[in-house]
C-alpha cells in the first residue's frame, strides 16, 4: 500500500516536469458538463485515503520524503465544445497550488481526474496519438483531430508552457489520454478507469488516472507547478463531441482532483458547476 499522509487543507493537481509513462486500464465513456461562467473552488478538506482507480496501473513503491504540506485549490467550468450538439462541452479543470511553508511545494506521485457521474466521453469518435510517435516528432507526430485538449502549466519558481491533450489508446489496447508539454519534453500518459466504491458514493463514475514513476531526481528536488489547467473536449469535424453530458440544466455537477504527493500527503480538492445551456 501507498504510504498516506493527510495535509491540513485539501486540494490537488501538481504535475512533474518529467516523462511517466504509465500502462493502462480500462474504460470508454465519460460525460461532464458545467456552465461557460458559473464555477466554484472548493476550501481545502481531508482527501479520502481509499484509491479512487484500484484496478488501474500500479505505482512501484517509493518512500516518503519530508517536505511542505500542499494547500490547492480546485475550480472547474464547462464551456459549449463548439460541434452543434446540444450536450457537446468542453471541461476545463483549473488547479492552483502553494506550499504551507510559502516554499516550493512538493512534487506529484499521481494524480486522478475525477469527473461527474453525468459525464462521458467518447474517445472511439477520435483519430488515435501514438505514443511512439509523439515522443518522436512531437505534436506534429500525431493525426489531425487527435488533440482533444489544452492547458498551461506554470512551474515553480517561474515559467509557463503550454499543455496539449490528445487521444490513445494505451498499451492494454484501452482508451487514455497523452498530456504533452512540449517545451519541457515531458509526456504524461492517462488512464481512462472506472472510479471506486466510495468515490461512486461521492458522485463520480470515470477517472482519468495519472501516474508520476520514480525516476533519477530524488523526490523533495522534482518539478512542482503553482497553476495547472487542463479542458477536456473537441469537436470532430463531422461534428461528433469527445465529452457530452446528460445531466439536467440546472443541477450542479461535481468533479475532483485526487493526489497523491511524495510526502504521502493526499487531497482531494473537489469543484462544482451548473450547467448553462444554449438553444
Amino acid at each position: 500500500m501507498r504510504p498516506l499522509r493527510s495535509g491540513a487543507l485539501a486540494a490537488a493537481l501538481l504535475i512533474a516536469a518529467a516523462s511517466a509513462p504509465s500502462a493502462a486500464s480500462a474504460a470508454t465513456a465519460l460525460s461532464a458538463a458545467t456552465a461557460p461562467s458559473a464555477h466554484s473552488a472548493t476550501p481545502s478538506a481531508a482527501a479520502p485515503s481509499a484509491d479512487p482507480a484500484p484496478a488501474g496501473p500500479q505505482r512501484p513503491y517509493e518512500p516518503g520524503v519530508d517536505g511542505p504540506d500542499n494547500i490547492d485549490a480546485l475550480t472547474a467550468r464547462v464551456s459549449p465544445d463548439g460541434s452543434g450538439q446540444r450536450n457537446g462541452i468542453r471541461v476545463d479543470f483549473d488547479r492552483a497550488s502553494r506550499a504551507e511553508d510559502g516554499g516550493k511545494p512538493a512534487a506529484a506521485r499521481r494524480f486522478v481526474f475525477l469527473f461527474d457521474r453525468s459525464v462521458s466521453l467518447h474517445p472511439a469518435d477520435f483519430p488515435v496519438c501514438d505514443r511512439a510517435a509523439l515522443e518522436a516528432e512531437g505534436p506534429g507526430g500525431c493525426p489531425e483531430g487527435s488533440r482533444i485538449g489544452d492547458g498551461t502549466a506554470e512551474f515553480h519558481p517561474t515559467g509557463t508552457a503550454e499543455v496539449l491533450a490528445f487521444n490513445t489508446r494505451c498499451r492494454d489496447g484501452s482508451w487514455g489520454v497523452l498530456v504533452a508539454i512540449p517545451a519541457t519534453g515531458t509526456i504524461l500518459e492517462q488512464t481512462l478507469e472506472r472510479v471506486s466504491a466510495p468515490y461512486r458514493a461521492r458522485g463520480y463514475r470515470w477517472a482519468l488516472d495519472e501516474i508520476l514513476p520514480p525516476t533519477a531526481v530524488p523526490p523533495q528536488d522534482r518539478s512542482a507547478t503553482l497553476r495547472f489547467r487542463l479542458a477536456f473536449g473537441a469537436a470532430s469535424r463531422d461534428g461528433a463531441s469527445y465529452a457530452t453530458t446528460t445531466a439536467p440544466d440546472g443541477r450542479p455537477l461535481r468533479f475532483g482532483l485526487w493526489s497523491e504527493f511524495v510526502t504521502g500527503q493526499v487531497l482531494l480538492p473537489e469543484a462544482r458547476a451548473r450547467i448553462a445551456r444554449t438553444a
